[in-house]
């Protein structure tokens, strides 16, 4: 559907005309997709215009700019009533709204940091999205293209990186005569389509696939889970009770030999997280699940890595068949207050398979 012009756009706090939101064809966001954003359906309803979840569409905006370092000079009720104040000002509605925060004009090169972030908020007509009324279905394929890993680009995040992915799955379906692409994650699992989340009928339940499928968590599919447990509707999210979106670690023992896995510390769809401070952290927390088996855990800090002849400071715990908190004082590893660079799992054993997960780590 054609873009159909409104007579006004909110950008930065101001409403300004159509026709003036331009922007610069050097600005960051034209050349490295640093953009996140929100699409928002606005109804019509018996007392007036009603946009659809507002308040949690503007707080996933803001989460995904805080992923993307992009610090936002204006609060999530602030963001609301400028989409209020935007539709009651075109009187458009039903229709769309678009919020986007970019990246501007200001450097050239990869680094973002030092170009200046842009708000703007959009909305004009849209029909359906997918078919062109009523209530007929439309035509879709599994697509080749698998959405984009964990360890990538963060799905938790609405940005328009993303949506280079989308794009090839969209037009590689359209050409080969479908409507729509389903994608499969990394794994082979079902994610999501190109633009919307998935749910099948299956016995009388209602399934979905899980977030740790490489999933954006829609504000469409936690209202249609919401309804669905409101009329007593089984939701089933396949795999979702065994793994609890968690970062799997498996491997196998050698004999003679031990296995370790270490990285940056992984906060589970956000992707790596950057040193902590420990002078100003208490403790470190977690969920796991496994084998039965026990397991070292490595606490790596700057100059306590391993790299200088300095063991990392470590303690050990067990991942029992079902899911089990740990939390460990930093005093139990007498860490030396520097910055903590990534953690680590050790297992010494005889030889053998052997896999376990961790779910909901949290320096606190």
């Amino acid at each position: 559907m054609a873009i159909q012009k409104t007579d006004r756009i909110w950008h930065n706090g101001k409403f300004i005309k159509w026709e003036d939101a331009n922007i610069h064809v050097m600005s960051h966001v034209v050349h490295y997709g640093s953009s996140v954003f929100e699409g928002i359906r606005c109804y019509e309803t018996k007392s007036g215009p009603a946009i659809f979840r507002a308040s949690e569409h503007m707080q996933r905006l803001l989460d995904s700019s805080k992923i993307y370092r992009m610090e936002i000079d204006y609060s999530r009720e602030q963001l609301v009533q400028a989409m209020v104040d935007l539709v009651s000002t075109n009187g458009v509605w039903p229709g769309y709204v678009r919020p986007i925060v970019f990246r501007g004009y200001g450097e050239a090169g990869v680094n973002p940091i030092h170009c200046p972030i842009e708000v703007y908020i959009v909305n004009f007509p849209w029909g359906k999205y997918l078919s062109k009324g009523g209530d007929e279905g439309v035509d879709v394929c599994v697509s080749s293209w698998t959405r984009i890993a964990p360890n990538t680009l963060p799905a938790m995040a609405k940005s328009g990186a993303n949506y280079m992915n989308s794009q090839l799955i969209k037009m590689e379906a359209i050409a080969n005569g479908y409507v729509e692409g389903i994608a499969l994650d990394a794994n082979g699992l079902i994610s999501e389509g190109s633009g919307e989340n998935l749910f099948l009928v299956h016995k009388g339940k209602l399934l979905t696939a899980p977030i740790a499928n490489s999933v954006l968590p829609g504000i469409t599919r936690d209202s249609t889970i919401q309804i669905a447990r409101d009329l007593k509707i089984e939701v089933v999210e396949p795999g979702a009770s065994n793994t609890k979106g968690a970062m799997q670690v498996s491997g196998e023992v050698i004999p003679g030999g031990q296995f370790i896995f270490a990285g940056a510390l992984y906060s589970p769809g956000a992707g790596p997280m950057q040193p902590v401070n420990l002078s100003k952290k208490n403790s470190i927390s977690f969920w796991t699940k496994g084998d039965g088996n026990t397991y070292t855990l490595l606490v790596l800090t700057a100059s306590r890595n391993g790299q200088n002849g300095e063991a990392p400071a470590m303690t050990s715990f067990t991942a029992a068949p079902e899911w089990k908190q740990y939390t460990f004082p930093f005093s139990t590893f007498e860490t030396d207050g520097s910055d903590l660079s990534g953690i680590g799992f050790l297992r010494a054993q005889e030889a053998g398979k052997f896999q376990f997960e961790i779910d909901e780590l949290e320096i606190k």
